[in-house]
């Protein structure tokens, strides 16, 4: 099982920030948009974790993975962590996003029905 604990709590981020996109968020619903959105972090994280394997920086527990690597000896689980986390981030903002708008309108609304 312990193998899986990545992939876990992986998977628990995007369950608990999927009602979000249900909410009005539409970043699932714009792919270009949100790859367009992910590929410069992704880049990052993934050149900045290729160096710090390469150096013998950082490591990873082989316990707590499924054992695909990537090249230069990226776990898959990285990978997928470095498109989830900022998503669920992405997520977050656009619902945000969404509610003050709704919030907007419905003062606004409510401040043009005072004045009649």
């Amino acid at each position: 099982m312990d193998r899986w604990h990545y992939l876990l709590v992986l998977a628990a981020c995007v369950l608990i920030t999927l009602p979000l996109e249900l909410a009005g968020a539409r970043v699932y619903r714009r792919p270009r948009r949100w790859l367009l959105a992910l590929a410069p972090a992704v880049a990052v994280l993934l050149v900045w974790d290729i160096v710090a394997i390469a150096a013998g920086i950082w490591s990873y527990n082989p316990r707590y993975l499924l054992g695909i690597t990537l090249p230069f000896q990226v776990p898959l689980e990285e990978l997928l962590f470095f498109l989830v986390v900022p998503t669920c981030g992405l997520l977050t903002y656009e619902a945000v996003q969404v509610m003050l708008e709704r919030v907007r309108r419905f003062r606004a609304a409510r401040a043009s029905g005072d004045r009649s």
